[in-house]
């Protein structure tokens, strides 16, 4: 007769057996669950960036996770992710209150740079991964290029220059490429028009860039003509492609302050959670003369920021009480 300690043994075993053939068979159910069509898989992007350009980027980054988990080998996820990243690196270290300036100083970084940079070379990994029969080839080219201009993005407000251009070098051909693949790419186009814009109106940097490294020259008019189209039409570069509009529209080298002000409303009426805007259509109202206009909107963000703890919060809370502070020095704001 087997003792007691035998068969307590042999339970133990059979216990720990079952265990492992559940927790196989479980693994096992999860492997084969489909993932979302890509149909749904959009919606759910476009709902995370309708919360990022809400200046809601915590929540955003908890959907962008999500699309991460049901297609780990999609560079989408990582690279949703990465643009939220720079959206709170931006409200870290940028101008908020100039509508035209993103530079910061060069040796400006952020805890977020690290994670943005790795995140931005696992989708550049994951796109390349893509091109095979499969998988999208055209979305993997279009993939890789918006990262490319995410890292761009991020180095010119570090004043890289030769570090932008080359990023927006490979961004342009993959996104060219990436039409060629599929003319019906319309996000492909935020990219290309912002190489066409800033290429045809930074001729001094230019200059030299393009016999540095053969940098294809731009063409202004073409180039705000597709970032307005991106802005139009586009499925996941919407709301940023209404911003770079509104942003160039504002630089000297346009001055149509009206155009500007009038796309940064449509910003605060689409995105109305986000005090970045108001910030914004405040700025252009002081620029356009409209000084009691344009204070009581900063006065709106530092009383709606106020007391917040997140990176927005804080930095719009700053930047609305120094643009009030430099115009009021002997007002005190608090």
């Amino acid at each position: 007769m087997k003792s007691a300690r035998t068969r307590v043994g042999g339970l133990k075993i059979l216990l720990f057996v079952s265990l492992a053939i559940l927790g196989a068979a479980t693994g096992a159910r999860a492997e084969q669950q489909p993932k979302k069509p890509e149909t749904e898989q959009l919606k759910l992007a476009q709902h995370g960036l309708d919360l990022l350009m809400n200046g809601e980027s915590d929540a955003a980054l908890k959907v962008f996770a999500e699309i991460k988990t049901d297609d780990p080998e999609s560079p989408l996820g990582y690279l949703l992710e990465a643009n939220a990243l720079w959206w709170k690196i931006y409200f870290l270290t940028g101008d908020l209150v100039d509508p035209d300036v993103f530079v910061v100083a060069s040796n400006s970084t952020t805890p977020f740079d690290s994670q943005f940079n790795e995140l931005i070379d696992t989708a550049i990994a994951k796109a390349r991964a893509e091109r095979n029969p499969n998988r999208n080839a055209a979305k993997s080219y279009l993939y890789e290029g918006m990262a490319y201009a995410l890292q761009a993005r991020l180095l010119s407000m570090r004043e890289s220059d030769l570090a932008t251009a080359k990023a927006g070098k490979k961004m342009r051909t993959l996104l060219i490429t990436a039409l060629e693949h599929d003319p019906n790419l319309r996000d492909a186009y935020l990219g290309l028009g912002l190489y066409d814009y800033f290429v045809d109106t930074l001729p001094t940097i230019v200059k030299l860039l393009r016999w540095m490294i053969g940098l294809p020259g731009g063409d202004r008019e073409r180039g705000l003509q597709e970032i307005e189209y991106a802005a139009k039409y586009g499925e996941l570069t919407h709301g940023e492609a209404l911003f770079y509009l509104a942003k160039d529209y504002s630089r000297e080298n346009e001055n149509q302050f009206d155009k500007s002000l009038e796309l940064f409303k449509q910003l605060r009426s689409q995105y109305p959670r986000n005090g970045l805007w108001t910030l914004l259509v405040g700025s252009l109202e002081i620029r356009m003369g409209h000084d009691k206009e344009g204070e009581a909107l900063y006065r709106e963000v530092l009383d709606q920021s106020r007391g917040k703890e997140t990176e927005a919060g804080k930095a719009l809370y700053n930047a609305a009480r120094k643009a009030l502070e430099r115009r009021h020095p002997d007002e005190h704001f608090e």
